[in-house]
């Protein structure tokens, strides 16, 4: 395990007695919760839910050829690349929540079932909130893949392997490790952590980028999965160790309202900035259309991706549907 940047790592996130700290990361405010819960007023899509689920899903195609990303739903992918399969964030049941009888409920449903997948190698975790670390998910693709490597940022390593994890790597930021001849690195991301209130921060948030054949330049790939994040320039440090974005899955959701979600999430025009700010060749927007986690309504985040991507290669896909992974070597928007 290597890093690729010490100075940045040491200066900008610090692990004390009471969590993990940077610069710029959301900072919970009771009074500001408070007030966003007794003002929320989630609309249902245009249309209704049900209209949008037959506008925005797709049967999967496990049998697409080449490197390949399928958008399973909210913030899971599934990624072939050199061979080996690897999740994002895995959810598949019906609530982000701890329970599956309160908390924010499932709209749209998965591309598939934990059934259903395909031989998975890696899963790669953002971070702790429950709409990405979902323990039922995990404990049942553990039970199915046994041998399965997990990537999670630091602090989180115990409870993987606490649910029955056997192979669990943590990295901190720039930190990088290569297994099968894919790269791992963790990135930075300005967000938060906890699953009580009694952790919060007690595990770090991270982008994740991976690379294929890192030995050979010419044949190389590289996708990089945001996580969660808001906006900061300090993001554009990412284009600097990894110049050639092949494939950038960028959330554009759960951002309303701004003067509440900004510190959190970053929104479908700041998606597009970063899309140009890390030089990407092509994107897949996530992170919205299943779960209503702020105030907008489900079929908003398209609509506002629409009207700001231009003619960028930024591409919004069905839940079920999928985007080849291409090596470009000169950027086209």
């Amino acid at each position: 395990m290597t890093k690729l940047k010490q100075d940045l790592t040491t200066k900008k996130t610090r692990q004390t007695a009471k969590g993990f700290r940077y610069n710029g990361s959301f900072k919970i405010k009771i009074g500001e919760f408070i007030r966003w819960r007794l003002t929320r007023r989630v609309l249902p899509p245009k249309a209704g839910y049900y209209a949008f689920n037959q506008s925005w899903f797709e049967p999967i195609d496990l049998n697409l050829p080449d490197d390949r990303v399928w958008w399973i739903g909210h913030s899971t992918t599934l990624i072939r690349l050199s061979g080996k399969m690897i999740l994002t964030d895995p959810i598949f049941f019906k609530r982000a929540s701890p329970s599956q009888w309160i908390g924010p409920k499932r709209r749209t449903p998965p591309a598939l079932s934990i059934k259903q997948l395909p031989q998975i190698d890696f899963i790669v975790i953002s971070h702790n909130h429950y709409d990405h670390l979902n323990y039922h998910s995990i404990h049942q693709l553990l039970a199915r893949f046994p041998n399965i490597v997990v990537m999670v940022p630091l602090g989180l390593k115990r409870t993987l392997l606490k649910w029955g994890a056997k192979h669990v790597i943590e990295l901190d930021w720039w930190d990088c490790v290569t297994i099968d001849g894919l790269r791992f690195s963790a990135t930075p991301a300005i967000h938060w952590s906890n699953r009580s209130l009694f952790d919060v921060n007690k595990s770090l948030w991270c982008g994740w980028v991976i690379q294929s054949n890192i030995d050979n330049q010419n044949q190389s790939k590289t996708v990089y999965f945001m996580g969660d994040t808001c906006y900061s320039s300090e993001l554009k440090e990412i284009a600097k160790h990894f110049p050639s974005i092949d494939l950038a899955l960028i959330p554009i959701g759960a951002y309303a309202p701004r003067w509440y979600m900004q510190s959190q999430h970053i929104d479908p025009q700041q998606a597009v900035q970063l899309y140009d700010e890390l030089n990407c060749h092509c994107a897949i927007a996530i992170h919205w259309g299943a779960f209503e986690l702020a105030d907008e309504s489900l079929d908003d985040p398209p609509q506002l991706l629409h009207a700001h991507k231009a003619e960028r290669c930024f591409n919004l896909i069905k839940i079920g549907g999928s985007q080849a992974i291409n090596r470009i070597d000169s950027r086209v928007k």
